[in-house]
């Protein structure tokens, strides 16, 4: 195969797509109490602002990976560029919560399409021997948004107004756009797949499953369906309808090799484990520093940035090791760091409070960022050209699905150990012994994704040698 020598512009018109796609989440989040005030809308209205966002980026992430392999990923991430300005001007423009709404849903779907096709691009960008460095700066940027999402917004919306927020985005956009347009190469012909066709039907009953997932992992309250209960024996059915049309259809959405290949199922399943632990960090984390240690809102903001941080300066590194030393023993070395992270975050803080929660961060996620480089060069060295946008549409939708876990599940969990009453009120010892019993069993997900990766024959690095 021949391979287009690494281009810098091309490769930072990725990372700026991937940084929009993160950004397009975290500046959101700080515009929230402006927004209810603004717009005269209650908490539980305004929160659909961040949720309508992730669940469209969610439902429909899949979907922009398959029309980056029918059309051509170049074609479809510039499409994705120009539905994200364009919905950013909605949204700053908009006049009413409901249109603001709709405006992020459009963003969202064209995040999905920013956090899907950079992936697929970089075997037509970088050399495969610098893939996994390619990778790691993919979640640099990621994590790069994620830690200036706040921050940035933050200033916006005091200097300015919260539409200032959602500008910021669409001139950002337009950049990324002009860049991408001009740098990133053009697929050889015989790489593209005109005559390809969508699998409608499989692709309904997809959406159908993410969604009713995304609403039962978000409380389900704003849904028409009768009862949150509902909702997931609702996907489960969802979800085996698909996979009986897909093993039916002629041009499958995901094609039934993806769904019995034992190597992309356990990249895909330990991808899920390890985003599910991620968010937990982000969701209890707040409540422990808050009511456990008694830390104010910008002390609390301070710590946890230290992760997304810590991610940006790691990222990087971990790609240049992944090219060093090869998938496995990179995303073992992983996991391993990760579930010593994750013990230290339980243990940590009950004796050295913040230092001990820094600590614990700082070792945990290079741990992550090791097993994300890994795990995603594994998965896209050996795609075959045809199927590489799917199975970056996989890997985000893996993740997305973890993270919609993780702040449903454990935060369920942390809640639970706390037991009821009000949080407020709650001895700072009983926070803190929910927070360690959360963190302990969290700490057992790297382990159980650790165990599948070992037992997985390394087929995907025969195909990537082969390749």
């Amino acid at each position: 195969m021949n391979r287009t020598k690494t281009a810098p512009p091309a490769l930072a018109a990725l990372a700026g797509a991937m940084l929009l796609s993160s950004l397009g989440v975290s500046i959101a989040t700080v515009a929230l109490p402006a927004l209810a005030k603004d717009l005269s809308a209650p908490v539980s209205a305004v929160r659909w602002v961040v949720l309508a966002y992730l669940v469209s980026a969610t439902v429909t992430i899949v979907l922009a990976g398959r029309f980056g392999d029918l059309f051509g990923h170049r074609h479809v991430l510039v499409a994705g560029l120009v539905l994200f300005a364009t919905a950013s001007v909605l949204c700053a423009a908009a006049p009413t919560l409901a249109i603001l709404i709709a405006g992020r849903t459009a963003q969202g779907i064209g995040g999905a399409i920013l956090m899907a096709l950079p992936v697929s691009l970089i075997r037509e960008t970088v050399p495969r021997e610098r893939t996994g460095s390619a990778m790691g700066l993919l979640g640099t940027m990621s994590a790069i948004g994620t830690a200036l999402g706040p921050s940035v917004g933050g200033m916006l919306v005091a200097g300015l107004s919260w539409r200032a927020a959602f500008v910021a985005l669409a001139a950002a956009g337009v950049l990324v756009l002009g860049l991408a347009a001009r740098a990133i190469p053009h697929a050889p012909v015989a790489a593209r797949k005109p005559d390809g066709r969508m699998d409608w039907p499989g692709a309904a009953l997809l959406a159908i499953t993410l969604t009713l997932y995304a609403l039962a992992a978000a409380g389900g309250k704003a849904s028409a369906i009768p009862g949150a209960a509902l909702l997931l024996p609702g996907a489960a059915l969802a979800l085996a309808l698909f996979v009986i049309v897909e093993a039916r259809s002629a041009s499958p959405l995901v094609p039934v090799s993806i769904l019995r290949d034992r190597a992309t199922g356990t990249a895909l399943a330990t991808s899920l484990l390890v985003a599910t632990v991620m968010m937990s960090t982000l969701v209890v984390g707040p409540f422990f520093l808050s009511f456990g240690l008694g830390l104010n809102e910008a002390l609390v903001g301070l710590v946890m940035a230290v992760g997304p941080v810590t991610a940006a300066l790691s990222g990087v590194v971990a790609g240049r090791v992944t090219d060093r030393f090869g998938t496995r023993p990179v995303l073992a070395a992983g996991l391993v760091e990760m579930t010593l992270g994750l013990v230290c975050l339980a243990l940590l803080p009950r004796s050295f409070g913040v230092l001990g929660y820094v600590a614990a961060l700082i070792v945990l996620t290079p741990g992550f960022q090791l097993f994300l480089a890994a795990n995603n060069t594994s998965v896209m060295v050996s795609a075959r050209d045809e199927q590489r946008g799917i199975l970056s549409g996989l890997l985000g939708l893996s993740r997305n699905l973890g993270f919609m876990t993780g702040a449903s599940v454990m935060a369920t969990l942390f809640a639970v150990a706390i037991g009821p009453g009000d949080l407020a009120a709650t001895a700072p010892e009983i926070v803190a012994g929910a927070f360690t019993t959360t963190f302990l069993v969290a700490s057992s997900l790297p382990l159980i994704a650790l165990g599948l990766a070992l037992l997985v024959r390394p087929a995907a690095q025969a195909r990537a040698e082969a390749w």
